[in-house]
């Protein structure tokens, strides 16, 4: 966990281990370039988002192959919120990620590229959400 913690907050490059066996050069849920701020020196950066089967990798380069290594991923499994925040940084097409420790902010071309990836990350945070188990989910039809 902590390998993942350094990987999201940009002190090194993510280990391997944090994929999951992730295959994010293959079909990919959403791609594109975004603006992101790093952790600790606010600077602004643009780097290459892959979305795919919960996580959100990016990468420096717009090409991903199988020999890429993505400069941070998170789990979006962690996060509580997706939302604009335009208001919040006083910039176009902004939205942050939010998880129960940090909020990472991101900056779209576009107010459609915007909404388009609130609404990938959304669908991917509900998928991937722990909140509710299979084990924890009633059939009351099976009752009867």
């Amino acid at each position: 966990m902590a390998s993942l913690w350094r990987a999201v907050m940009g002190d090194s490059p993510p280990n391997v281990d944090d994929y999951d066996g992730v295959e994010y050069w293959s079909n990919p849920e959403r791609t594109g370039w975004l603006t992101k701020q790093g952790e600790y020196i606010k600077t602004w950066r643009r780097r290459w988002f892959v979305l795919k089967q919960g996580k959100l990798f990016w990468f420096k380069e717009g090409i991903v192959t199988r020999g890429s290594r993505p400069r941070g991923v998170v789990p979006v499994a962690t996060c509580l919120t997706v939302k604009g925040a335009e208001d919040v940084l006083n910039k176009q097409f902004a939205f942050e990620l939010s998880t129960r420790s940090d909020t990472m902010y991101f900056i779209a071309d576009s107010e459609k590229e915007k909404e388009d990836w609130i609404n990938s990350i959304g669908r991917s945070i509900v998928q991937h959400s722990r909140s509710v188990t299979d084990n924890e989910i009633v059939d009351y039809d099976s009752n009867r």
